[in-house]
């Protein structure tokens, strides 16, 4: 049976940068470019007319930029993926895409590889956040004005604790469950409760969690 393709959106106010994404994802057998958008405005309706599987979402546009838009977006499509781009890793929109709900952060200058890379994991529901992009978040979660995620009443399980490593490592449902030797279905579920606990949003926060709370490190990361 042949693979549903990934449905992507393109988001950005350049055109060539549109025409050059859309070039090389449709290289990629398992993609479809379901359209385009050169604003926040436009990227909303197509959003909510498309559906698509994953967004590409610049974040410096005019009319409604990035983070407007995915804002609305996942405020009406809870479950949409999206993937932000940016031009520097300094960029200090970064941190509030986090909090919009964007669950993957990738540098324009990037290799293709790893867009197409980036695009996978967020599809999968994976964070993919480039360690620059990280080690920006989270000197902007040090401070005083963006205290981390207060826990719940309920602390963390160690299994969650060892699950939460293992999310913060980029790992798939599938590669912990194996490794944990468990179900993903039992995965899934420690997922969703570590997310309850710590009042986050999507992994990516979990990440950024745990890169805060020293439960690993970026080096880790890069193994």
């Amino acid at each position: 049976m042949a693979q549903t393709p990934i449905r992507v959106l393109i988001v950005d106010d350049h055109g060539i940068v549109r025409k050059g994404t859309r070039a090389l994802l449709e290289r990629i057998p398992d993609f479809t470019v379901v359209g385009e958008a050169s604003n926040g405005k436009e990227a909303v309706m197509q959003a909510a007319a498309l559906q698509p599987d994953v967004i590409l979402m610049d974040l410096m546009m005019p009319e409604m930029d990035g983070i407007e838009a995915i804002g609305l977006i996942t405020a009406s499509q809870p479950d949409s993926r999206i993937l932000a781009l940016t031009s520097f890793a300094a960029d200090d929109k970064v941190f509030p895409a986090i909090k919009a709900g964007a669950l993957g952060y990738m540098l324009k200058d990037a290799d293709p590889e790893d867009l197409i890379r980036a695009i996978r994991q967020v599809y999968r529901g994976e964070p993919s956040l480039h360690p620059s992009i990280a080690r920006k978040v989270l000197q902007e979660l040090g401070r005083p004005h963006t205290p981390s995620p207060a826990p719940g009443p309920d602390p963390l399980t160690e299994r969650e604790l060892e699950v939460l490593q293992l999310v913060a490592k980029g790992l798939s449902n599938q590669q912990m469950a194996q490794q944990l030797t468990v179900a993903e279905v039992t995965i899934r579920t420690h997922v969703s409760n570590i997310l309850s606990k710590l009042h986050l949003a999507n992994r990516v926060q979990a990440t950024l969690y745990a890169l805060r709370e020293g439960l690993t490190t970026l080096e880790n990361d890069a193994e």
